[in-house]
């Protein structure tokens, strides 16, 4: 099952409000009547109680605003809303309603984060108050209702034409502002708390620096950076060598969806006749074609090897795939644990033979050491039949492995169990850098991803100082991709992808990037891209975003068309060359950073395990984007981008 879904049709349009302004308010009034009339029942009920005594005159004004028994109009209350809560998730039913004709919002400061309001007056106002004992956060309560830590998480989408804004807590809302000044002091409010509940710090011009630095101000300010160098890049898109990227009058549609022979672990894409998947049980090898992956061949077991009776290998299944050598051979990569990343040795597996070939030992001086991750030297280096060098990374480490010895001389396996990889360069830092992720370019430089959302960039003859540090937006980064010239990086969070320009001009007027110089200050602002609240609500609580991916490309001129990303059962698809128009109607209306909300979805009956992109090369001529290939833990699908009829 799958297929594309678009999820426009369940946004409240400019219609859709008047219509509940106006003609439909009695009908909603009569379907519900509990949710709208709540307040002043409340009220009533809460009369008949011991009152307890308001946190402060402001609560008290805007509690009696908010129940008309002081102010006959919204003039005098900027906190007052109009409150709408979505019904009906993705279904055909699903529509806005109105939870609170009129409403007051509260920034407040709590250890008590997130759940309703039992709906009392003056309902637990001590613990609305800083407390020195208990940490605290700047927290966002509407109403009765809504109660939310104010965080990245809430998903909040501004739309600045319709004076609203949509967020998930426990639901998906939206709030009405009553005047343009209202809207702008609750947005302005909104991104000074969740900067302080993101970094600590008081949202100010001195903290703000101190936090991204002078160079990246126009990422704290997005109305000073500079994006010139989004719109030159874009530019260079529309040469007649670039290939169409997904449009309105195009979908994708379903190849083949066939049964795998254990619970997938990873995908091993190859760009050459043969792809991978890597499961529980072992790897079983499908074919590639110009419309996806299919066709069972060989089947690599791993209780029929030397692979679970590794002794390094306390948790066998594999986690990591690398290809190399002209895509016959494999390197595997086990962690020591389902809660740990990190292994101090893999296995080589010679695709030809079906068998494990040996294991290897990470060491340096002497020492076993440990990796998170390795990937190729660079975007094309599983390509290279000769190749015997791989990247690794840890939480303080970034190296190159060779399998030769010392000498370049491949070393004999037959006489050491268990050879050991020669550390050929690299650097082992002293502390801080809690390294998460990384990715190559197509001339072998280095972007690496941190806990603290830090992307830095290495060139590809130096490992020990990095060219450029972007600084993190809070959150941290769990997966990184950047394309082949080295443009564009792509991070990973758990709420959203950060898409960042690496070009810059230097001082004699040439075109670079960051992975060869010094960036300056005139660094332009990144993007976001992002589920909508909506969507993001059927996504679950629990999904993350996970493995957001370019599409791939070996090849110098040729240009990477779409990203894709996998949260939960969705596998979303954003068009790059829409992401990176500034003037695309998805920006209109925005606050902050630009956020392209403009992408598709295929949804999954089980949860995705990843989504790639096949090899450019399997782009057939009438077709705009190679085929998409989504694994689940028991099936793998294709999909090519086709147009519609």
């Amino acid at each position: 099952m799958g297929g594309s879904h678009s999820r426009e049709d369940l946004e409240l349009s400019d219609s859709d409000e008047e219509e509940y302004e106006t003609e439909q308010e009695q009908e909603e009034e009569e379907n519900y009547q509990d949710s709208r009339e709540e307040t002043p029942d409340r009220s009533s009920s809460s009369s008949k109680r011991r009152p307890k005594t308001p946190s402060s005159l402001e609560e008290v004004e805007a509690k009696l605003r908010a129940l008309k028994l002081k102010y006959p109009s919204t003039a005098q209350n900027p906190n007052a809303v109009k409150l709408y809560l979505h019904m009906g998730g993705n279904t055909p039913k699903a529509k806005w309603v109105t939870a609170e004709k009129l409403a007051s919002y509260f920034f407040i400061k709590s250890s008590r984060i997130n759940g309703q309001d039992d709906g009392e007056e003056g309902e637990d106002e001590d613990e609305d108050e800083e407390s020195e004992n208990e940490e605290c956060w700047w927290v966002l309560k509407v109403g009765p209702k809504v109660r939310v830590k104010i965080s990245m998480e809430m998903q909040l989408k501004t739309f600045k034409d319709q004076l609203r804004v949509d967020f998930v807590a426990q639901g998906v809302w939206a709030m009405k502002f009553f005047s343009q000044e209202d809207y702008k002091r609750f947005v302005d409010k909104f991104q000074d708390c969740l900067f302080e509940n993101t970094y600590g710090y008081e949202s100010n011009e001195v903290n703000k620096i101190k936090v991204y630095g002078k160079d990246f101000i126009g990422w704290a300010k997005p109305e000073v950076a500079d994006d010139s160098m989004w719109e030159d890049a874009d530019d260079s898109l529309k040469s007649p060598e670039s290939a169409t990227p997904v449009r309105a009058n195009q979908d994708l549609r379903e190849e083949f969806e066939e049964a795998a022979n254990g619970g997938i672990q990873s995908l091993a894409l190859g760009a050459l006749d043969n792809s991978f998947l890597v499961g529980d049980s072992g790897i079983q090898v499908v074919k590639n074609f110009s419309n996806g992956i299919h066709g069972k061949g060989v089947f690599v077991n791993f209780s029929g090897g030397n692979y679970r009776n590794s002794s390094n290998s306390a948790y066998s299944t594999p986690k990591k795939a690398l290809l190399m050598r002209a895509e016959t051979n494999m390197l595997l990569m086990s962690p020591a644990s389902e809660a740990k990343p990190h292994t101090n040795g893999l296995h080589q597996l010679d695709i030809e033979t079906g068998k494990i070939v040996t294991e290897w030992r990470f060491e340096k001086d002497g020492t076993d050491i440990t990796m998170r991750d390795i990937t190729n030297d660079s975007k094309g280096a599983q390509l290279d039949p000769s190749g015997s060098t791989f990247l690794g990374l840890d939480n303080s480490r970034l190296c190159r492995w060779d399998m030769r010895d010392r000498n370049g001389i491949v070393q004999n396996l037959a006489n050491d169990s268990t050879p050991v990889l020669n550390w050929t360069q690299g650097h082992q830092f002293s502390r801080g850098t809690n390294f998460q992720c990384f990715a190559t370019t197509g001339d072998g430089s280095i972007a690496v991803g941190s806990l603290d959302g830090k992307i830095r960039l290495y060139s590809s003859n130096s490992m020990r100082q990095a060219k450029t540090a972007f600084p993190g937006l809070g959150s941290p980064i769990t997966h990184v991709d950047v394309t082949f010239d080295g443009k564009w990086i792509l991070g990973t969070t758990d709420t959203y992808l950060i898409l960042i320009c690496s070009l810059f001009t230097d001082k004699v007027g040439k075109t670079k990037t960051g992975f060869s110089g010094r960036m300056g200050n005139r660094i332009a602002a990144p993007r976001l891209l992002k589920l909508s609240p909506l969507d993001s609500h059927l996504a679950g609580v629990d999904n993350k975003f996970h493995n957001a991916q370019f599409s791939w490309v070996t090849e110098n001129g040729k240009q990477e068309r779409h990203l894709v990303a996998t949260v939960g059962k969705f596998s979303v698809i954003w068009n790059f060359q829409q992401v990176k128009d500034g003037s695309h109607e998805c920006y209109r209306n925005q606050e902050g950073l630009k956020s392209c909300y403009c992408y598709k979805i295929v949804l999954k009956d089980d949860s995705i395990v990843d989504s790639r992109f096949m090899h450019d090369k399997f782009a057939v001529s009438d077709l705009p984007e190679a085929p998409l290939v989504i694994a689940t833990p028991m099936k793998v699908s294709s999909f090519s981008i086709s147009s519609k009829q």
